[in-house]
């Protein structure tokens, strides 16, 4: 078995819980940028992360907004939901980075829900988490300025990377953000020229 499936099953430990999750599961492998759910798709399968990242978005008037990012271990709370209750999907999933997913059937949610605590659990701590994010993005949308939320979202890629050093594009951080690439460009100068970061050809450097 592999190290990462292993390390979701054992975090599972019911027994039957751990067969079922290998009997009924995919192991699917997608490449950066791929899609993995589309808004209107009615989603029959839940993605729990094993390698990599899913960028989780709604677009709008060729628009974006970041929602969260699914990490190892994790799984999207928008299809649990959508798959839950058999509704097209209200957002976009797509690779973050070269992606290995278990693709759980979602008639198999609720089931195991009412059978299995340690799946309940991980339900429910995925929609509690998921709704803290989501709070997050809406009072930052809501309520702080967008240099304060180009600042805020550098700073925790950095800390996150471990690097003042961050690859990204203007329109790549103007989809995070759900603003324009000409808002991104305007603000980002002003930035150079008062100190505060180094522009480089699809960088960005905190100082």
């Amino acid at each position: 078995m592999r190290e990462d499936i292993f390390k979701i099953i054992t975090s599972l430990p019911e027994k039957d819980l751990q067969h079922q999750l290998l009997e009924q599961s995919t192991m699917l492998n997608y490449d950066k940028n791929d899609v993995i759910v589309r808004e209107g798709q009615y989603v029959k399968t839940l993605p729990i992360v094993l390698e990599g990242s899913i960028r989780v978005f709604q677009t709008k008037e060729d628009r974006e907004i970041l929602l969260y990012y699914v990490e190892p271990g994790q799984t999207c709370m928008m299809s649990l939901s959508a798959g839950f209750f058999n509704q097209a999907s209200a957002i976009k999933a797509v690779a973050a980075s070269t992606c290995t997913i278990l693709s759980v059937p979602t008639r198999c949610i609720a089931p195991w829900q009412r059978r299995f605590d340690s799946w309940n659990s991980f339900v429910l701590k995925t929609f509690r988490k998921r709704y803290g994010e989501l709070l997050t993005v809406f009072e930052s949308v809501a309520f702080d300025h967008i240099d304060k939320r180009i600042l805020d979202y550098l700073r925790h890629r950095a800390k996150k990377t471990n690097t003042r050093q961050i690859q990204i594009s203007h329109q790549m951080l103007a989809d995070e953000l759900g603003t324009t690439r000409v808002v991104i460009s305007r603000i980002l100068k002003q930035f150079e020229t008062d100190g505060t970061l180094i522009l480089g050809r699809g960088t960005i450097e905190l100082k």
